[in-house]
């Protein structure tokens, strides 16, 4: 997806968008359409690169006792989006970031908009499967995304996915982005 011709600047620099959900919700997809825009400087960082990093006694981090683990990695992905902002950029942290991940974000000086897509889980699970590579295990993809289903407070910050192809999701993520009401409070 790339994207259309004519395109309006996308003019967020400063700023981070965190693009959560499931896996196999499209969060690399839109992320990647969204750093290719014309406008402001992006930087796009992948979630899943901050996690594949980790080493030797690494815990796979959907297992409980991985907390502290995750919560180090919640920890540098922050700072790394705080750094590209702080530069001018608009950056794009895509990952399975939810609401108890936040605070990290919430301390940064930048504005950060979050933004948690909700797609019906069939689809995530095919999606998934249909990568051949990354997580696959049905039951994990239907654990992740139901507690990304169910996010109290934060629910006005989902955007329910249904059926809705790449194209038509970019131009509701660029909507919300430009009416500012899925950023959080500092």
């Amino acid at each position: 997806m790339s994207p259309a011709p004519g395109a309006q600047p996308l003019e967020f620099g400063g700023h981070i968008l965190l693009l959560s959900g499931p896996p196999g919700a499209g969060k690399t997809t839109l992320a990647r359409a969204l750093a290719a825009m014309p406008g402001s400087a992006k930087a796009h960082l992948h979630g899943d690169d901050f996690w594949r990093a980790l080493g030797h006694g690494a815990i796979a981090p959907y297992r409980p006792e991985a907390h502290a683990q995750n919560a180090a990695v919640i920890d540098a992905l922050a700072a790394a989006a705080q750094g590209y902002a702080g530069g001018g950029l608009f950056v794009v942290v895509d990952g399975v970031i939810g609401p108890w991940f936040l605070a990290p974000f919430r301390r940064l000086a930048a504005p950060v908009h979050y933004l948690v897509l909700q797609p019906p889980l069939q689809a995530a699970i095919e999606r998934c499967g249909a990568r051949g590579h990354g997580l696959s295990d049905a039951q994990t993809i239907a654990a992740l995304h139901r507690q990304l289903s169910e996010l109290g407070r934060w629910q006005p910050h989902a955007l329910p996915t249904g059926e809705a192809g790449a194209d038509d999701l970019l131009q509701s993520i660029l909507r919300i982005l430009a009416a500012g009401a899925h950023r959080l409070p500092a």
